[in-house]
């Protein structure tokens, strides 16, 4: 796998359309980008995944959230997939050698194990308050990210409450790429707040 940008945006449904959003994120610049939708039939996300596909530039990654299926009939780069979804091993197998899987973990302990699974990328955290999941597990917070960081051998994806603000101490504890959603969804112009972004950790 070639190595994953810093910035890794989620043109997360309940922002909007996450076609529009995810057509913004990449004229932000953004070049991985997580298709979110939670509540769409498949056949639903099947078509907004597709339809991303074919306004994604030609160097950008298209991720799927959950639906492994969904990414290989699309031909979408990869899924991730949180703790209760279809296994990573079993994901592998509906994905096919040369996609990308990433797998969400919340402590330590998952993360350990997470880096012995079939997976690409291990996503952590979350590392500060999140509102953008119900039901979020316990914050991490920097020390806690930082060891997951030392441990793994894995590219560590950081995610939760992460801005402009705090993004240099996350990446500073060791994470390779950072995960966002609101920070970025949450603007009158996700296109131009995507610029900032892409400037400001690709300076870090």
């Amino acid at each position: 796998m070639s190595p994953l940008p810093r910035l890794y945006a989620i043109a997360d449904a309940s922002f909007g359309d996450p076609v529009q959003l995810a057509e913004a994120l990449f004229d932000g610049g953004a070049r991985l980008v997580q298709v979110r939708n939670k509540f769409a039939s498949s056949l639903e996300l099947l078509d907004q995944v597709e339809r991303i596909l074919k306004r994604a530039p030609s160097d950008a990654r298209v991720i799927v959230n959950d639906r492994a299926d969904v990414a290989r009939i699309a031909g979408a780069a990869g899924v991730h997939l949180g703790q209760d979804d279809l296994n990573p091993a079993d994901a592998r197998r509906v994905l096919g050698a040369g996609r990308i899987l990433g797998y969400s973990t919340h402590n330590l302990d998952q993360a350990e194990a997470a880096d012995g699974l079939p997976a690409d990328y291990i996503a952590a955290g979350p590392v500060f308050p999140t509102s953008t999941k119900l039901n979020a597990d316990p914050v991490l917070g920097l020390e806690k990210l930082a060891a997951i960081c030392r441990i793994v051998h894995k590219p560590v994806v950081a995610v939760g409450g992460i801005k402009l603000e705090n993004v240099r101490d996350v990446l500073q504890a060791g994470a390779h790429s950072v995960a966002v959603i609101r920070d970025l969804l949450d603007s009158s112009d996700v296109a131009a707040r995507a610029r900032e972004w892409v400037k400001h950790v690709n300076a870090e």
